[in-house]
């Protein structure tokens, strides 16, 4: 998780507001949304079809390695593709807090998926089509959760960034982040849930979509809050099956 300052440590380039993103126009814009679209399309479609016609189960339950290996690959991708709009944004300015956010996420994180979820009941589920992963998530779930999250962080950062270095307020960015988080979230379909149950994950996502720009653009150390936020829905959302049961369809 990186100290995530949009500020440069310098002087700040004539024309460019505080807690904006220093990035030269180098692409048009169409075309970073195009990639951050292609790339996340590409990466869910690999994930429900490339990777079961490969043999590898597509559970981060049942492949929890495989599946942390394969957003691994994809991080990569993320960081080629957008390294322009993140080089000049991650800055550590105050390192100690930065080291201070990195151990208490990493320790957090750890803690409940090694420690707490398996002393949480089992789970409770009443609905009447089968189970998601995240409703019988083992400590195991967490593994490729965690790579899938920093992944989707890292293309939330580069779409904020591009929009933030043509100077769109704080206000615009937030909306249109919030639209493509939530739209992002219908892919889960492709998962069989019920149409309800990807509803309910697209006004959660549409509601953080809101809340990431500002963490990212405006808050020291922005995206690792930002990521502490997305994981811990998913932690929160396990908790309450097992002691509440399975959510609505």
């Amino acid at each position: 998780m990186s100290g995530a300052s949009s500020q440069r440590s310098e002087e700040p380039a004539p024309g460019v507001s505080a807690g904006r993103a220093a990035i030269p126009h180098r692409d048009p814009l169409a075309a970073t949304i195009v990639r951050i679209a292609a790339i996340w399309i590409v990466s869910d479609v690999g994930y429900y079809f490339v990777l079961p016609s490969l043999g590898v189960h597509p559970s981060y339950n049942a492949a929890s390695v495989g599946i942390a290996l394969y957003y691994f690959f994809w991080i990569g991708i993320a960081i080629i593709a957008f390294w322009d709009l993140y080089r000049d944004w991650v800055k550590f300015g105050n390192r100690t807090a930065s080291y201070a956010v990195w151990t208490l996420a990493f320790g957090g994180c750890t803690l409940f998926a090694a420690f707490v979820l398996p002393l949480l009941p089992p789970a409770n589920w009443t609905a009447n089509f089968e189970p998601p992963d995240l409703a019988l998530a083992t400590e195991w779930y967490f593994l490729p959760k965690s790579m899938d999250i920093l992944f989707q962080q890292l293309l939330i950062a580069a779409f904020i960034l591009a929009l933030s270095a043509r100077d769109l307020s704080l206000k615009r960015i937030s909306v249109y982040s919030a639209a493509l988080f939530g739209v992002s979230h219908l892919l889960l379909a492709f998962g069989g849930v019920p149409f309800g149950y990807v509803v309910r994950f697209m006004v959660a996502a549409t509601l953080f979509g809101f809340l990431f720009p500002y963490l990212i653009l405006r808050v020291p150390n922005g995206l690792g809050y930002s990521y502490v936020v997305h994981w811990a829905y998913y932690a929160a959302t396990v908790a309450m099956v097992r002691f509440f049961g399975a959510p609505a369809a």
